[in-house]
């Protein structure tokens, strides 16, 4: 938790030792955990969606953990109302006038478990907060904490009791990723170390907040070259082209794209963003964004995410790749 400059070394060494904190909880998921890391640092949000049980909680809980900054948990319910996400005005008769009262949103880290399972209306409580740091409540708004992530966990749509995230919730998502199942060794691990002690309750911060806003601002200045900005683009505009797409990337999904490749490349210890960073990035921050036509799998079932997998990498392997100038 130095206060020394930033720097590509210094940001490595920040930045791995919040990816070894968060993995001893985590085991054999190494891909989850760097997607969280980049979703923080490229100030986006996550959105995991997997079966109960795999780990989708406890990954948002082992970043927190990692961070020095303020978090709450907030579990959506079918009677959770938006004013206990956002806050309300409370009339003070002393005062003789309403003061606002903050809800669970004003923390650096928001964990909003099973966010599926919660009206429409409450899950749109989040759209002004994801997108603009802010809560408005009876024409007065309220700025958030800095810096803000919202990591959601969600149980797949066929699951019981869920309500579908509506497309422009969905697009407020810098990334979606799965957890998948933990392999045989893992499981073994976990069963032989979870026992009798909570992994988490032996975390230490390893950064504190000043030190993620130093990250995130160094991680803005990675460059992007023109042609590496154009590849992101004809990726975007393929999606909005694709025969068997309704629904492509948005535009805000390539400004995401940018900030999440910026942030992948930080980690790969590189000042530049290169295509394979876009390349790599393409299904988790586009996959949720997109709808197929009514002539293929619907978007709402696994096979759905399979088809829209199978799009974005013929997408990505017929989109020409700039090449370094000579």
């Amino acid at each position: 938790m130095s206060n020394a400059p930033t720097t590509a070394e210094t940001f490595a060494r920040s930045t791995d030792a919040v990816l070894a904190s968060v993995s001893r909880v985590i085991d054999g998921k190494p891909a989850a955990v760097r997607a969280a890391l980049v979703c923080l640092l490229a100030e986006g949000h996550l959105l995991i969606e997997d079966v109960p049980g795999v780990g989708k909680t406890i990954l948002a809980r082992a970043l927190a953990a990692s961070v020095d900054a303020t978090v709450r948990r907030i579990q959506f319910t079918p009677d959770l109302l938006p004013g206990d996400v956002t806050g309300v005005s409370v009339y003070n008769p002393v005062e003789r006038e309403f003061e606002f009262k903050p809800g669970a949103i004003f923390a650096h880290i928001v964990i909003a478990d099973e966010i599926n399972r919660s009206s429409p209306k409450t899950q749109s409580a989040l759209l002004e907060a994801m997108e603009e740091h802010q809560v408005t409540v009876d024409g007065t708004s309220h700025p958030l904490e800095d810096p803000f992530l919202v990591v959601a966990t969600q149980n797949p749509l066929e699951m019981e009791g869920t309500y579908a995230l509506p497309e422009a919730q969905r697009d407020r998502f810098m990334m979606r990723i799965s957890m998948g199942y933990p392999d045989a060794a893992s499981e073994a691990l976990m069963l032989r170390q979870r026992e009798s002690v909570n992994p988490l309750d032996d975390l230490e911060p390893v950064l504190d907040a000043d030190g993620v806003r130093r990250l995130i601002a160094w991680a803005r200045g990675i460059h992007v070259s023109p042609a590496v900005e154009e590849y992101t683009v004809a990726l975007a505009r393929a999606t909005r082209e694709h025969p068997d797409v309704r629904l492509g990337a948005s535009p805000r999904a390539t400004l995401q794209l940018i900030r999440a490749a910026k942030v992948w490349a930080a980690l790969d210890g590189r000042e530049f963003v290169i295509p394979d960073d876009v390349a790599t990035l393409v299904e988790p921050v586009f996959a949720h964004r997109m709808i197929t036509t009514r002539g293929r799998a619907s978007t709402r079932g696994r096979g759905g995410a399979d088809t829209i997998s199978a799009i974005l990498r013929g997408i990505v392997g017929g989109v020409r790749v700039p090449l370094a100038s000579r």
